[in-house]
């Protein structure tokens, strides 16, 4: 791709050293004690939450200041212990959990202080143990595969086997013996050109089961099979095909005999939650697949996107799918009449759209009268719970009580659960749950693992979400949105002001914003900003009917339905109307450009790897969503009409631009391509681009330094107000002399 020789600021910087919510998402665990317990050690520097039922809730009080004793100031220009130090450290990502032999955790963190590598860690024999570090320095794990990844590791017994990120090879590792370095299982191409995720070991054959994306003849577009992985002998051999001919596929599942495999596949112009379909392939003795049966997906008179098959200790297949009501419930496959039946049926999301490999949403369990049962999460309206049914048809559902209200995956431990979850004090965390023998009731929950386990002395500066029901554009049809207000114990602004605000887009487009507790946000509301985080229509957890507002629409519902939540706040008088800026990443990115350029809403805003001309993007995006841009823009014309790049004219308002320079998502092109037409337009605009980063940034100063320039770049264009932190702004064109 051709690179345009504009002036912009190229980031190649080494890491540096860091140093009234409403009453919907109060709480009370009455029946719960609370424990933190501190560790000296790096890795014993967390915090468990811990939950017993016999005892009362146990708190400390925080002293604060009261309201006469706040210094007044103005919105936006507060003081706050929430540094972009702080929001960079605390931003761990978590790429799945599993349990091997000896029952101990294992999970997959980046950590930006080490430019995002991905390293797999488990835990400590007990509470005064150290956690270990599994992966060896001079690996990543992390796949490529599909661009997003996920499903990077495999833990079976005492092995792991993992994707390499700098070559995309599989290993073998022993966690027993992490002196004994990673073995190759898959080919050297000489560059990193096939990838793999989603696997499973298969015991019956002694290989490694798991999806394959091959770019060695096209990066544009692959292919994707199902492979396997001899594990017996002592070279290296090319991986066999076992499935092939779809597109796309995920979930490969065996049974406990090796016999069965389920899988899930889609293909073009479909992306995984419009339409896909479940297969299961019977396994010859001599481990090839030689007969294959459709379970869901090939009815032309449903629509529905089955996910997760999972086969149970009793060798039945069990799935979520949307058929019927338009919610991702789970289901049974009957074998013998090839049939499905619902398990429970509910207006809830059992599942999450498919963005990455290794999802994980419900387990099975044994109680002591060994009946069969289900651990499962659901999604309604905003918030999230963890249940407990029965493994047939007609089941009745019982709810378990933990404090997290978010909940991702669950992984079954032995006599526990580890669930992945947060709430609006939680950050992202594993939590290890113990039930009681009926396994209907939470007997212990503590928190293993955190992204921010220090978050808990920042606590009287959060600001909690408030999870809002606003009218749109169209009669009748209702968005959703988190609002968080300014919060800060040590500050106040005078009461003729209101404060400024800063709305969020997220990305996908298909996804969700979740009101959990995110210090990034808090960095805004600690300081003196309304913040509000938007589920326009298109997003996920409301069901098929409102995930499909978008199809055809894109940049016009999620641009409308942000605008609409905008005037709503400001008709209530929580924002100032005349200090209004949004931001978001990739899809968000893009939905900001988009408001920017054809409503006159907000004043300023900030696009994070956003996407400037659609059309561009169609062209030149990877595989996965070649064909989800035509179904959400309407085809070449829409894409047109809606591309900020073609209608440079209707910006008016100052635009910060970050991008990664190794971008395959959205190129960096579309960065390039919009600041230069509004610099040439005379628009206030600035360009951070950084090199080594990809599609959403990872490594710490970045996050830092985007965080930081968002803040001045808003305070000087539109606060009206001095930022409190010590900042140098980069310089902005058309604006700075």
């Amino acid at each position: 791709m051709a690179t345009l020789a504009i002036a912009v600021l190229t980031l190649t910087r080494t890491s540096s050293s860091s140093s009234s919510s409403s009453n919907f998402f109060s709480r009370t665990f009455n029946h719960f004690t609370t424990k933190f317990v501190s560790f000296k050690t790096p890795h014993q520097r967390r915090r468990f939450f811990c939950c017993n039922s016999k005892r009362g809730i146990a708190s400390s009080p925080v002293t604060t200041p009261s309201i006469s004793e706040r210094m007044t100031a103005p919105y936006g220009s507060w003081k706050s212990p929430i540094t972009t130090d702080v929001v960079s450290g605390a931003a761990k990502r978590l790429g799945g959990t599993a349990v091997d032999a000896r029952g101990r955790l294992v999970w997959l963190e980046s950590r930006p202080a080490e430019s995002g590598r991905g390293v797999l860690v488990v835990e400590a024999e007990n509470l005064e143990g150290e956690a270990v570090d599994i992966t060896p320095k001079e690996f990543g794990v992390r796949t490529l595969a599909q661009e997003y990844g996920g499903g990077a590791f495999t833990v079976s017994g005492d092995a792991v086997f993992f994707a390499n990120y700098k070559d995309q090879r599989l290993y073998k590792q022993s966690i027993s013996s992490l002196d004994v370095p990673p073995i190759p299982l898959t080919p050297d191409y000489g560059s990193p050109v096939v990838s793999y995720a989603d696997g499973i070991y298969d015991g019956r054959f002694n290989r490694f089961v798991t999806v394959m994306e091959d770019r060695r003849e096209s990066t544009q577009n692959p292919s994707t099979t199902i492979v396997s992985v001899a594990l017996g002998s002592k070279n290296v051999q090319e991986p066999q095909v076992l499935v092939s001919g779809s597109d796309f596929y995920a979930f490969p599942r065996l049974d406990p005999k090796s016999e069965r495999i389920a899988w899930i596949q889609w293909s073009h112009p479909y992306m995984p939650w419009d339409k896909s379909e479940l297969w299961v392939g019977y396994i010859s003795e001599k481990g090839e697949i030689y007969k294959q049966v459709c379970v869901a997906g090939n009815d032309p008179a449903l629509v529905e996107s089955p996910t997760e098959p999972k086969w149970s200790s009793d060798g039945e297949l069990f799935f979520i799918t949307d058929r019927g009501n338009g919610f991702w419930n789970l289901h049974k496959w009957i074998e013998s009449e090839n049939k499905v039946l619902p398990v429970y049926s509910l207006e809830a999301e059992f599942a999450r759209p498919l963005w990455v490999f290794g999802m994980n949403s419900y387990e099975f369990l044994q109680s002591h009268t060994q009946k069969n049962l289900i651990a499962c999460s659901y999604r309604q309206q905003g918030k999230s719970y963890l249940g407990i049914i029965d493994d047939v048809p007609g089941s009745k559902l019982t709810l378990l009580d933990i404090p997290f209200t978010d909940i991702e995956n669950i992984t079954s431990g032995n006599d526990c659960l580890y669930v992945e979850g947060a709430s609006a004090v939680h950050p992202s965390s594993v939590a290890k749950v113990t039930l009681d023998n009926d396994k209907s009731k939470v007997v212990n929950f503590y928190v293993i693992w955190s992204s921010s386990p220090d978050s808990l002395k920042y606590s009287p500066y959060f600001s909690k979400p408030e999870l809002i029901e606003f009218p749109t554009e169209v009669p009748g049809q209702n968005a959703y949105a988190y609002f968080y207000k300014p919060s800060n114990p040590d500050f106040q602004a005078s009461a003729e002001e209101k404060p400024p605000l800063l709305l969020k887009s997220h990305g996908g487009p298909t996804a969700e914003a979740r009101g959990i507790l995110n210090l990034s946000i808090q960095y805004w509301t600690s300081r003196g900003w309304a913040f509000v985080d938007v589920n326009y229509g298109g997003s996920t957890g409301y069901g098929r009917e409102f995930r499909e507002r978008l199809l055809g629409r894109w940049g016009i519902v999620d641009v409308n339905d942000c605008c609409s939540c905008t005037t709503y706040l400001v008709f209530l008088g929580k924002v100032d109307g005349d200090r209004l800026c949004i931001t978001g990443g990739s899809a968000g990115g893009y939905t900001t450009l988009a408001a920017l350029a054809f409503r006159e809403t907000f004043k300023a805003g900030a696009s994070l790897y956003g996407v400037a001309d659609v059309n561009m993007l169609r062209a030149e995006t990877h595989k996965f969503e070649s064909h989800y841009i035509d179904r959400l823009g309407g085809g070449e014309k829409g894409c047109y009409e809606r591309s900020p790049i073609n209608h440079v004219d209707k910006f008016s308002c100052p635009i910060i631009l970050f991008q990664g320079l190794e971008d395959k998502v959205v190129p960096p092109e579309q960065a390039r391509k919009i600041y230069q037409a509004l610099k040439e337009k005379g628009v206030p605009v600035a360009l951070v681009e950084y090199e080594g980063e990809q599609h959403g940034f990872r490594k710490a100063e970045n996050i830092k330094f985007t965080l930081e320039q968002q803040m001045v770049f808003f305070a000087r264009l539109v606060g009206h107000f001095n930022v409190a932190d010590d900042i140098t702004p980069i310089k902005i064109d058309n604006f700075d002399r």
